[in-house]
């Protein structure tokens, strides 16, 4: 009976995703680098060291940036959730590589994998109906 229950709402659960995590990055994450400006860009985007990619730091900080902010917003709408979780995602696994390159304590580097995991079960199950990409579809 709770199974059936729980099983007709799943939609809900995936909302209740969105918002907690939309808003988390939006307000905790995202904010914080936005409004830190180039000099926080440069030193976000020199991760991209890892790749083996040592040019344009401070746009590829700004892009991580962004994909933080903006996603987060795209995500608590649910609009473009797919392609947003995807900028995250890859933003996360970035952070990730950062926290184990410099060897910090396992406590630190596990949360953007976690995140990283959040956003790529987003990427695959979608926004879920209660979302302007399920409005959108209705309409196509």
């Amino acid at each position: 009976m709770i199974k059936n229950f729980l099983s007709k709402y799943s939609d809900a659960g995936i909302l209740f995703i969105r918002i907690g995590i939309g808003f988390s990055f939006i307000f905790v994450h995202g904010w914080g680098k936005i409004s830190g400006g180039p000099a926080m860009w440069e030193k976000i985007g020199s991760a991209m060291g890892n790749y083996g990619l040592s040019f344009a730091p401070t746009f590829w900080g700004f892009m991580a940036s962004v994909s933080e902010f903006g996603g987060g917003i795209l995500i608590l709408l649910g609009l473009f959730t797919r392609p947003a979780s995807a900028f995250m995602a890859f933003t996360m696994l970035t952070a990730f590589m950062v926290h184990t390159s410099k060897l910090d304590p396992w406590n630190k580097a596990i949360y953007p994998m976690e995140m990283f995991a959040v956003f790529m079960g987003l990427l695959f199950i979608g926004a879920g109906k209660y979302s302007i990409d399920a409005l959108i579809s209705k309409k196509k």
